[in-house]
């Protein structure tokens, strides 16, 4: 009995030592890999800063062309992927440099007398985003085209800081299959897909942050 107590006396500062060494290891700064965002955060998007370019192929040449960012404000919560706001495209901006061709554009093929505005509106994100860096998501929702509204998935290239946010997405909007008037004729076809590529500027706010 008597060398049973010794052993167990003699095994108790070895258990307090190890318990010591395990609290002092958790209470060390950790060096992991960034974790996702848990909380809701809301991208603002800066009109002035962001571009929107489109390029529609032909039988002769590609036809290059702008519309000007109107307004965006993007709710995400990374833990579920849901998303909601809209990004605003000026309908009335468009562009691509030949005023008889802008003419048709805006009075035939968009109506932009009576849509003067392109509407995206985010339901839900696929993929991880980190607090801060370079991600890779899938951006699913509803582009509104002609008052009409048609799913979409946009893939998008994002780069998140503690303050503000870039983005990067190229995507194809099948506009005569979605009911707008083919602006082909006799001579000139024009392709079904117009190819859309948008660069995205703007502020970053975390719900909740101090």
């Amino acid at each position: 009995m008597h060398l049973l107590r010794l052993r167990a006396t003699a095994l108790l500062p070895a258990s307090l030592i190890a318990i010591t060494a395990l609290l002092a290891l958790s209470a060390l700064p950790q060096h992991a890999a960034p974790q996702t965002l848990g909380r809701e955060f809301v991208l603002d998007l800066d009109p002035a800063q962001s571009q929107m370019h489109w390029s529609l192929g032909s039988t002769f040449h590609t036809v290059h062309g702008t519309f000007a960012l109107k307004k965006g404000t993007l709710q995400l919560e990374p833990g579920s992927g849901k998303a909601s706001g809209q990004i605003v495209v000026d309908a009335t901006s468009g562009n691509s440099g030949n005023d008889s061709r802008d003419k048709k554009m805006h009075g035939e093929v968009l109506e932009t007398a009576h849509h003067g505005e392109i509407v995206f509106r985010p339901d839900r994100v696929e993929g991880k985003i980190s607090d801060q860096g370079a991600c890779n998501v899938q951006v699913h929702g509803v582009f509104v085209l002609l008052g009409k509204e048609h799913e979409l998935t946009v893939p998008v290239q994002a780069e998140l800081a503690a303050e503000h946010w870039t983005g990067n997405a190229k995507f194809g909007v099948p506009f005569i299959d979605w009911g707008l008037k083919n602006p082909s004729n006799f001579l000139l076809k024009v392709d079904h897909v117009v190819e859309v590529e948008l660069e995205l500027k703007g502020s970053l706010h975390r719900v909740g942050a101090p």
